[in-house]
């Protein structure tokens, strides 16, 4: 019996883990066939390789972001091949599957909630006595009418194989995201979120869990990205791992979902000391800080403690942090979120995603939701259009602020402006994005494309309309941001460059004549004149920079600019006032 299992990724970059875990507790019986799109592909060109394989059963791994897709695809292969066996499994279809099986007449099974042993079960009956009834954990269709079978109870996580040892892709891996494992199940009941429904958390056993992660830095494998849900819930298992990869990282990157306000004070001491830089990734979810909002989604958090672990973190700079917001939640409105944005953007992550409240199947906000007045929308992504406090208005306007805090904030290309822009010229940080995310569509620039040039014009031209105190300032930082973004010398800039070629060549001859002007860490480059006109650009902009980078203080005194281009290493900036030109000239 042939046996496909596919499922359509966001993008082709992630790996399925699903798919691989199917595939080891199954092919010792089954010849398991793993398929991988992406909800680009054509439905037509996932049908013809699907059908190239001629499987007698196809299973289709489903989520949030896949269902249509995988709907259309599910339908025409019934149209080509009538008695092939459709089997779905995932979050997506685990909840209201009696919808489900209503919904698409065209499948056969809907494995419920784990799937490995029940899909294992599963193919048993399919090749053999066809007694579903006994497969405890699967829908399927007995006369036409769905019928649901109980739950399965839960399977002994080493009772697993490896989903990576002896699989045939491993050099494909190196340069995909690969998911992986320690735990399943959240301690947590948070009402917006799947995991709340499965109660408890299971553990991998230790030494196979590093086992395999040595595996799969050994064969090069560069981003790991963690699915726990709550890495940290067992402190000495997290600390254990995170030792492990510490010693054995190999350049590999690790992605984990932590909850910041349980982290223990000697687990952040180790990685502050410990952690390699740019080797750890922190997901924390605050979702939101109002507490009254908490607590009608079953979320405990203290968002001092949690503040705190974000600070510590950040101030060790050795591990950026991605921090979520959930709009929409029960009771927050416009103003209230707004202050949950600035309470979170106080914290300064290297990334504040801001997203909008999904009703899932299954959680308690869709269960509850007439209570809170919401409207969603009927298919995936089920987004809220709206709530008793909420209304359709003002989650348009947030969508502008999640619009440019994208483009700008965690695109982080403007750094040292939006940093002045968020503490000095605009009162909140969610009123500069807000303003900006207004301006951004009353010109209709979400509607055409940007090089990035154009956001920086853009960026400019607002603050201009908008009449900003301390232009010329925000002008220069623009300017230092521009330049550092760039991995060589620029060729053309966003604003009219207008330094005559002979006052340039004159800088040039001083500074290269005069290193030391420009501090100690210049003069150790030892570049000269011809070194400086092919690598280095240079720009004056009225106020002392050094002195406000070292201390924040605006001197509007002009000072010099330049951004020196090491093959191989980027741009470094150095800078000094304008006035001690004339003395190196004297």
């Amino acid at each position: 019996m042939n046996t496909v299992i596919a499922t359509l990724n966001a993008k082709y970059i992630h790996m399925s883990l699903a798919l691989r875990y199917l595939k080891s507790y199954c092919e010792k019986d089954f010849p398991i066939e793993i398929r991988e799109f992406t909800i680009k592909d054509t439905p037509m060109n996932i049908v013809t390789d699907i059908f190239l394989h001629q499987p007698d059963v196809v299973g289709f791994s489903c989520y949030i972001w896949n269902i249509e897709e995988t709907i259309i695809v599910i339908d025409m292969l019934k149209k080509i091949k009538p008695d092939i066996q459709i089997v779905l499994g995932g979050p997506e279809v685990s909840y209201d599957v009696e919808y489900w099986m209503n919904r698409l007449s065209g499948v056969d099974f809907i494995v419920v909630g784990e799937g490995e042993e029940t899909f294992h079960h599963l193919l048993q009956e399919i090749s053999g006595d066809k007694k579903y009834h006994l497969v405890f954990g699967v829908a399927y269709r007995k006369d036409g009418v769905p019928v649901i079978n109980p739950p399965r109870p839960k399977l002994d996580l080493n009772n697993i194989p490896s989903p990576f040892q002896d699989f045939p892709d491993l050099p494909e891996l190196r340069n995909r995201v690969v998911y992986f494992e320690t735990s399943r199940g959240c301690p947590f009941s948070c009402s917006f979120c799947l995991s709340s429904i499965e109660v408890g958390v299971r553990y991998f056993d230790i030494e196979r869990t590093k086992q395999e992660l040595k595996y799969l830095i050994d064969n090069g494998v560069k981003l790991i990205k963690f699915v726990d849900r709550t890495f940290n819930i067992k402190r000495d298992y997290a600390l254990e791992i995170f030792e492990f990869l510490i010693q054995n990282h190999k350049g590999t990157v690790f992605q984990f979902e932590i909850t910041a306000d349980i982290m223990r004070p000697e687990v952040l001491d180790y990685l502050a000391k410990h952690a390699p830089p740019g080797v750890f990734r922190f997901e924390i979810g605050v979702q939101s800080t109002r507490d009254e909002t908490n607590l009608i989604v079953n979320r405990r958090q203290n968002f001092e403690k949690l503040s705190y672990t974000v600070r510590t973190i950040k101030e060790a700079k050795n591990i950026d942090q991605h921090l979520d917001l959930i709009a929409g939640l029960p009771e927050e409105d416009y103003l209230s979120f707004r202050k949950t944005f600035n309470d979170v953007f106080a914290l300064r992550p290297e990334e504040l995603q801001l997203g909008f409240l999904k009703m899932l199947r299954g959680t308690g906000v869709r269960l509850n939701a007439e209570k809170y007045g919401y409207v969603w929308m009927e298919h995936s992504p089920y987004e809220i259009l709206g709530n008793n406090v909420l209304p359709f208005s003002d989650i348009v306007k947030i969508k502008r602020v999640e619009d440019v805090l994208e483009k700008y904030w965690n695109a982080h290309r403007m750094d040292h402006t939006l940093e002045f822009l968020v503490s000095r010229v605009f009162e909140t940080p969610f009123d500069f994005f807000q303003q900006f995310g207004d301006y951004w569509e009353e010109r209709g620039w979400q509607r055409i494309g940007h090089q990035l040039e154009d956001l920086f014009v853009r960026l400019y031209d607002f603050l201009e309309q908008s009449k900003v105190d301390q232009l010329p300032v925000i002008k220069g930082l623009m300017q230092l941001d521009y330049f550092l973004t760039q991995k060589n010398k620029p060729r053309k800039t966003w604003w009219t460059f207008d330094m005559g070629k002979q006052e340039q060549q004159r800088y040039m001859r001083l500074v290269a004549e005069n290193p030391a002007w420009l501090g100690n860490d210049f003069a150790a480059l030892r570049l000269d004149e011809k070194d400086l006109h092919k690598h280095a650009v240079l720009e004056v902009i009225p106020f002392d920079l050094s002195l406000y980078i070292q201390k924040g203080e605006i001197q509007e005194e002009p000072s010099m600019l330049i951004v020196y281009y090491e093959v191989g290493k980027g741009p470094a900036y150095f800078s000094g006032p304008l006035a001690k030109v004339k003395i190196l000239e004297f």
